[in-house]
């Protein structure tokens, strides 16, 4: 019988019921203790609990309706044999201790290299269960249940114990694990740090290898800092651990099925990770620093190096090949991430096998400033699981300088760690301390194997320093002069592990020194060679499957039919407007799918929804994949598109451009989270590995886009300019003046035309569906890649004149400029207005309603590239011209006006006579749009008044 201070009594047996269940279910669920106890009791055996079993409801026994359980648990306090309170607690305090361990031990782990104390903490009491004095000296000898701990052993001494908890979570490694929510990751991650103390076990050829690969990282940033002194570089030096652990990812991942590494990361180490790494010629790196022999080869084009990517094959020490990609990067740090996990996604879905989320893995290594100052690390963050964006988990390598440029830590962020953004993910985070390198590797062993595992992200946190300033040039003892003073004490990681090697024998003083004499000559042999022979080279941009795409100007580009025939285009608009048998779609959209079967019999002309439709069936049926993402984007903000049908009943859904025809290309349409930069640079990063799919993002009102403006401005509309790197991504950006207010008004076309040169990018404002249709088809059919930017209206979603007849789509294709409908006679027109958008049809019915055969009216669909040779046609049909009028709805210092006015003046010269250039909207103004809706109208009718109006000029 359980004696009276023992725990084992029926006062506790409702804490002994849920035990002893879990116990029954899943012994390991329970401590180790417990599980002894369980085990010893006459009789207990582990075995399958009965659905509904419950609980007993009191101490004293079993309830008239209780299962076994209870009478169970209610026998094992009879048969246990005595334990003594003294001997449970014991063993519950040294419970509490092992999960305090785990919970907090790494607030007490030497993270830091140069050995200053930790801030304290606000809770520092917490940690008492992480010392020995929670225990006495006579305790601290017992032996205790430690198999969680010891594997292979059951019972340990507690000092024993406690010594080795703190080897694990105390030492050099800190991890942050127990707030997981999957019980089954932590079970997972314990042992395998617990039972090696999270240390790695190496052999002597490890050890030596991880120096070689310590030294020759070392040795490449002082090359460079004896060469060319003063030059930038943003070197690794303090943090060289980076390197053999980025190795030790590789032949990890690679013995585990990964096939496809994309890398993003800011300047910090790249030149040394492109070279150590990647196997970029240090010849070619050093060229770079040489400069080009012919500088005039390189105006206005190019970037500095340490911003530039690379693609190379790398062999792991088992012979696996792996392609990894350094994707190129400007000087905004963390913005590569969501372009990294964008073309990750994109190769896993070329690869479409069922384990391609295991063959492509994103890498993203930050700065610690970065990581827990950028806002788009934290969006994302948030994509990793989305549906539309999961990669199968990204490894988050953090450099962690502590310190930002020449920003503390303490006035960078408000949490403990850089990484506490990623703790949104219920993921592991691991810290390391950068000056001992086999620490490192076993870390980055264990984050590698934990994201193939689980197909989720990981943090390795790799505490550091900068040994120079934020750049060479830079002077750091200027801010921080204290710990640079330290940072000028402290040897290189490569000498402290050399030396650590000779102390265990393993290898000895001259074989270090081999190494390093090595490392010297072979970077020694390079610059000269780079002397003799500059190697620059701009990356190729056409390879792999880029192989048959080109940039360049579009004047070269070769026209592409965009028509399809008259019975395709029914047909396929009649398959959009089917439903399977037995779906129920709501009331409203049964009367959108009757539209648009009248429009499948040519009874309605086509709108723009069902237009944009059919451009993406018929690209589906010619083997064009299509990826659509955004803000509502599967209905659509105005409702107008509708790929997605909910049944009224049900609520399953259904994707007709799914099931347009058998064999099509892959079609996905996906809701995006409330984010912009975010989900524009994942779809960017997706245009560069797929360039032959139609990528397309949309945002909910073009002005959204403003939230992404990093991307469009470092890599949209630059890309082909500072890297040779092509892209096909399409944004689909609401604009057009109705009222709506000046944050609904404008995707600021203005911002997209001022970039705009040497045709990087295309600019174009379609009037009606079928003009859409042609665009979109277009972008995919020719070989030319550019961002396609178009501004999308609201409206005229639903205009009747904007909508078009099947005809339109047969016997046409792409318009730049639309001419004048109505046919004027040329002779008598005096005025021509220019124009683009929705504006256009509010001066069709002025002119109508004027009957004024004066004024001509013209259409520029395509901005940019500036259809030239079509304006000129234009103005030479009007042989009486005299004035040219460029009329917009948006503000005189907004829209396309000051973009077109040189335009225009070229154009007005090329008249027979003297043409006047002048501009009709809205006076300047720093806000797009009104508030109000009766101002809206004032306004818009005064603009349209005066591109009628006489004795203006």
């Amino acid at each position: 019988m359980p004696t009276q201070d023992s725990f084992l009594t029926g006062a506790n047996i409702d804490f002994l019921e849920g035990l002893y269940a879990r116990w029954l279910e899943d012994p390991s669920s329970v401590d180790a203790s417990w599980r002894d106890l369980f085990a010893q009791s006459a009789g207990a055996r582990p075995q399958a609990v009965e659905a509904g079993a419950v609980r007993a409801t009191n101490g004293h026994g079993p309830s008239p309706t209780q299962s076994g359980n209870g009478a169970q648990a209610q026998a094992f306090l009879v048969e246990t044999p005595a334990i003594t309170a003294a001997g449970m607690g014991l063993q519950a305090r040294v419970d509490q201790t092992l999960y305090a361990f785990r919970l907090r031990g790494h607030l007490l782990a030497q993270l830091d290299p140069l050995g200053n104390p930790r801030p304290p903490l606000e809770h520092a009491a917490d940690l008492a269960m992480v010392t020995d004095q929670a225990f006495s000296p006579l305790e601290l000898e017992q032996f205790v249940d430690g198999s969680g701990v010891f594997a292979g052993e059951r019972r340990v001494r507690l000092r024993d114990l406690l010594d080795r908890l703190r080897r694990t979570y105390c030492g050099r490694i800190g991890v942050e694990f127990m707030t997981l929510l999957d019980s089954d990751r932590r079970r997972w991650l314990i042992p395998r740090m617990e039972h090696t103390e999270n240390r790695a076990t190496l052999s002597a050829s490890e050890q030596r290898h991880i120096l070689e690969k310590l030294v020759i990282a070392e040795t490449f940033e002082s090359f460079i800092h004896t060469k060319y002194q003063g030059a930038k570089r943003f070197s690794i030096d303090g943090g060289e651990s980076l390197i053999p652990m980025l190795d030790t990812l590789l032949d990890v991942a690679g013995g585990l099925g990964v096939t496809e590494v994309v890398i993003g990361m800011a300047h910090r180490g790249r030149l040394n990770v492109l070279a150590n790494i990647l196997g970029k010629s240090p010849d070619q790196i050093f060229s770079e620093f040489n400069g080009p022999a012919d500088p005039k080869s390189y105006v206005a084009r190019g970037d500095v190096k340490y911003h530039m990517g690379f693609s190379s094959d790398w062999t792991s020490s088992r012979n696996q090949r792996i392609h990894l990609s350094l994707a190129f990067n400007p000087s905004h740090l963390e913005f590569v991430h969501p372009v990294v996990e964008g073309r990750v996604r994109a190769k896993q879905t070329r690869l479409g096998t069922e384990d391609r989320r295991r063959q492509a893995l994103p890498l993203v290594i930050h700065g610690d400033a970065a990581m827990a100052g950028q806002g788009v690390v934290a969006e994302t963050l948030n994509l990793s699981r989305l549906r539309g964006y999961d990669t199968g988990g990204t490894v988050h390598l953090v450099v962690n300088n502590q310190l930002g440029y020449t920003t503390l830590p303490e006035d960078a962020r408000s949490s403990i760690y850089c990484t506490a953004v990623a703790q949104m993910l219920d993921i592991p985070i691991f810290h390391v301390n950068g000056d001992d390198p086999e620490a490192c590797v076993h870390v980055m062993r264990l984050a590698t194997e934990y994201r193939q595992q689980f197909q989720s992200d990981v943090v390795v946190d790799l505490v550091c320093f900068r040994r120079y300033g934020h750049n060479e040039g830079d002077e750091p003892s200027y801010t921080q002069p204290v710990m640079y003073e330290e940072i000028r004490r402290h040897p290189p990681v490569a000498v402290l592990y050399a030396q650590e090697l000779e102390k265990k024998t393993r290898l000895t003083a001259a074989e270090a020194e081999k190494i390093r004499d090595d490392a010297k000559e072979h970077f020694q042999s390079a610059y000269l060679r780079a002397k003799e022979k500059p190697l620059i080279a701009d990356p190729s941009a056409n390879e792999g499957v880029w192989k048959g795409f080109r940039g360049g100007p579009e004047k070269d580009v070769p026209e592409v039919r965009t028509a399809i025939p008259r019975e395709q285009a029914a047909s396929l608009v009649e398959r959009l407007s089917k439903v399977p048998e037995g779906f129920t779609p709501l009331r409203q959209m049964t009367k959108i799918l009757e539209r648009r079967l009248a429009m499948a019999k040519g009874e309605l002309p086509l709108d723009w929804g069902t237009a944009e439709s059919l451009a993406y069936a018929s690209l589906l049926t010619e083997k064009v994949h299509v990826r659509l993402t955004g803000q509502d984007t599967e209905r659509g903000t105005f409702g107008h598109r509708n790929a997605v049908l909910h049944d009224a009943r049900t609520g399953a859904t259904y994707t007709s451009l799914s099931n347009i025809a058998a064999g099509q290309a892959l079609f996905e349409v996906f809701n995006s989270p409330l984010s912009e930069v975010g989900c524009m640079g994942f779809e960017f990063g997706y245009s560069l590995d797929y360039p032959d799919a139609l990528v397309l993002w949309e945002a909910q009102f073009g002005d959204f886009a403003n939230g992404a403006q990093v991307i469009i401005d470092q890599f949209i509309v630059a890309a082909e300019q500072k890297w040779r790197r092509l892209s096909g991504l399409v944004l689909l950006l609401p604009h057009g003046y109705e009222g709506a207010g000046p944050e609904h008004s404008s995707a600021r076309l203005e911002r997209f035309l001022d970039m705009s040169a040497e045709d990087n990018i295309q600019v174009c404002y379609p009037t009606t569906a079928a003009q859409l249709f042609h665009l979109l088809r277009r972008q995919a059919l020719r070989s030319w890649r550019k961002p396609l930017v178009v501004m999308t209206p609201k409206s005229l979603l639903r205009r009747e004149e904007a909508a078009s007849p099947l005809s339109a789509f047969s016997d046409a294709g792409w318009q730049r400029v639309i001419g004048d409908a109505l046919e004027p006679d040329p002779k008598s027109v005096t005025r021509l207005l220019l124009c683009s958008g929705k504006v256009a049809f509010d001066l069709m019915a002025h002119r109508a309603a004027a009957k004024d055969t004066s004024v001509a009216l013209a259409r520029v669909e395509q901005l940019y590239p500036v259809p030239r040779l079509e304006l000129e046609a234009l103005v030479k049909r009007y042989p009486s011209l005299r004035e040219l009028l460029w009329v917009q709805e948006e503000p005189r210092n907004m829209g396309a006006w000051r973009f077109m006015r040189s335009h225009l003046a070229e154009l007005a010269a090329t008249a027979a006579q003297p043409v006047s250039v002048r501009y009709v909207g809205r006076v300047e103004s720093p806000s797009p749009a009104t508030g109000f809706l009766k101002t809206h109208e004032l306004e818009q009718k005064l603009l349209v008044d005066e591109a009628f109006a006489r004795g203006t000029s």
